[in-house]
């Protein structure tokens, strides 16, 4: 099926993305200077890097799903959604992405993969359950657009740099602990501090791309589906059910909130102030302003 004329480039998400992953080529040089300079060998930087590229290219879609505890499904196990996502793909002229269900009651959505032909979108059993057939064709018809504009390939590898950074802090905090050299102190205090930087410019870098990726996606399930409504429907009921989810619940995804199609917060000020969404009330508000343009108003 050619792509409909209706479906343009996202000139400012993709000068975003570039910036992005500019800004991210740059930590990473950065990263392994550092590592460099704190008296790792040469050939062990080297090793590092083409491990961590690789991990990254290769792995990145698999850690996301292993994340939310996802797991992939045939299309004999559950025929109506695969249905649904084809018809979709047929819309919006993009492979068909594998499909993952992740089981929880948590009513949310994501896609991950590197590329539209390594695509995945999971959705939640807790979504299947909440939403109707319209909704749930609108918050897939989201993730779509994710992977047609690429935007989850480089919020897929920022979020894993920052994941990694991460670790390597409690990796070296427990070092620092319960190591018993003090010889390479100021070498592991390096890569600390680094590992510091890279986890909070990476957290700055998802949360400036993520807001605007999210208006952008939202108004492509908009164009695909050609209603609107639909997917503020769906993103109300996702939200007004996400507020009877018990806290401990929300905080075991919150890291991965930037591929979720609604943030899983905890409702605390200093959660919502972070966010990697922008608020519900602006995503409804532009969803109305596209309803008036497609009916002409």
């Amino acid at each position: 099926m050619a792509r409909p004329h209706w479906y343009a480039e996202d000139k400012q998400l993709t000068v975003r993305m570039l910036l992005v992953m500019f800004l991210l080529a740059a930590l990473y040089l950065g990263f392994i200077a550092v590592l460099w300079s704190s008296g790792m060998s040469v050939m062990g930087v080297a090793i590092f890097a083409a491990v961590l590229l690789g991990l990254q290219y290769y792995y990145s879609d698999r850690i996301v799903l292993w994340s939310m505890g996802a797991r992939e499904v045939e299309s004999g196990e559950v025929p109506e959604l695969h249905a649904m996502v084809e018809r979709l793909c047929a819309l919006a002229d993009l492979p068909k992405p594998r499909i993952a269900l992740v089981d929880t009651s948590l009513p949310n959505a994501f896609a991950t993969g590197r590329s539209p032909k390594a695509a995945v979108v999971a959705v939640t059993t807790g979504l299947l359950q909440r939403l109707d057939a319209d909704e749930l064709a609108a918050v897939l018809a989201h993730e779509l657009s994710h992977v047609r504009h690429r935007d989850v390939m480089v919020i897929t590898i920022a979020s894993f740099f920052a994941t990694l950074a991460q670790l390597l802090m409690r990796r070296l905090m427990w070092a620092g602990a319960f190591g018993g050299r003090r010889q390479n102190a100021a070498g592991l205090a390096l890569i600390y501090v680094a590992s510091l930087a890279v986890w909070v410019i990476s957290f700055f870098l998802i949360r400036a791309l993520s807001r605007y990726r999210e208006l952008a996606a939202d108004r492509g399930a908009a164009v695909i589906t050609g209603a609107p409504s639909r997917l503020s429907s769906a993103l109300v009921k996702i939200s007004g059910n996400l507020q009877r989810i018990p806290t401990r619940d929300l905080r075991e995804v919150e890291a991965m909130n930037a591929f979720l199609i609604f943030p899983a917060l905890t409702g605390d000020a200093m959660s919502e102030l972070f966010s990697t969404h922008p608020p519900l009330e602006k995503r409804l508000a532009q969803l109305r302003r596209l309803e008036r343009q497609m009916e002409g108003r």
